[in-house]
């Protein structure tokens, strides 16, 4: 099974009364005030410490056996963060899956790791380097450089941080729908109009770009042929077709994929003809 995974999160309210002493505020006083105590170390930053997030939504786009696949958020709107938490871990724990990620080892699973402290959820399986399955020792979810999780941002830019680029541009330049909804500035301010179904659209959105990369990675590393890998944008399109029915977002990724594919070809075209004429 190959589990493509995001993560949506807000400034911790808890965090911040309790390391900085903000009681009798609300959320949004809390996370200005954690941001200022931030700049006083980090003059022009714009992003709280990792251990300072709570995760308000995590999504997955799930492949496995034949031609099964699909966009899910974990819980629901009304679920706590250790709900959520406790899911993802538990279904490591039960499937092994692979991981896929985009900036997953500098971001979302830093902060899983820390709210699974915070909540106690133990994951035997990953956090395993071999205590408990001699496989792991050489292929484990802890290890940067193992591919039982891919990190596509990491191995694209060969771990060099100047070398990264955003998933949404590298989405569109694949010629898939890149982010659409929201972005990440807006999290937190929809989170406090109450609007969680929101951002696990957004959220949702985000794995299904992941996971298209990621077939293209597949692609171009030899570890699908050309059929494979067409087989595999196939096999969402047809999840697609099917989902939009019924969710509003999906049917959009869906026609924004559909406008670029008509895009891409009749570019194609053109350049063909232009081609033809100049011979």
């Amino acid at each position: 099974m190959i589990l493509t995974f995001d993560i949506e999160t807000v400034p911790d309210e808890r965090a911040g009364k309790q390391l900085h002493d903000l009681e009798g505020i609300g959320h949004e006083e809390v996370a200005k005030a954690m941001l200022a105590s931030r700049r006083l170390k980090v003059p022009d930053a714009d992003f709280l410490p990792l251990h300072m997030h709570r995760i308000v939504a995590i999504s997955v786009a799930l492949r496995w056996g034949e031609e099964q696949f699909l966009v899910k958020s974990l819980g629901d709107v009304d679920s706590d963060e250790r709900e959520l938490v406790r899911d993802f871990f538990k279904g490591i724990d039960s499937r092994t899956p692979i991981l896929v990620s985009w900036n997953g080892n500098s971001f979302d699973l830093p902060v899983l790791q820390y709210r699974a402290m915070v909540h106690s959820i133990p994951s035997r399986t990953y956090w395993d380097t071999g205590k408990f399955s001699n496989d792991f020792r050489y292929n484990n979810y802890m290890n940067r450089y193992h591919e039982r999780h891919v990190d596509i941002m990491d191995l694209l830019a060969r771990n060099q941080l100047r070398a990264a680029a955003a998933l949404h541009e590298m989405a569109i330049l694949l010629g898939f729908p890149g982010k659409m909804g929201l972005d990440n500035k807006r999290v937190f301010e929809t989170f406090l109009e109450g609007e969680v179904k929101k951002i696990r659209n957004y959220c949702e959105i985000d794995v299904l770009n992941t996971y298209l990369v990621y077939r293209r990675l597949q692609f171009v590393r030899g570890h699908d042929d050309r059929e494979q890998y067409e087989q595999e944008i196939d096999i969402v399109r047809n999840w697609l077709n099917q989902a939009s029915e019924e969710k509003g977002h999906f049917k959009e990724f869906l026609d924004e994929w559909n406008k670029a594919d008509n895009q891409l070809s009749a570019n194609s075209n053109q350049n063909s003809e232009n081609k033809q004429q100049s011979e």
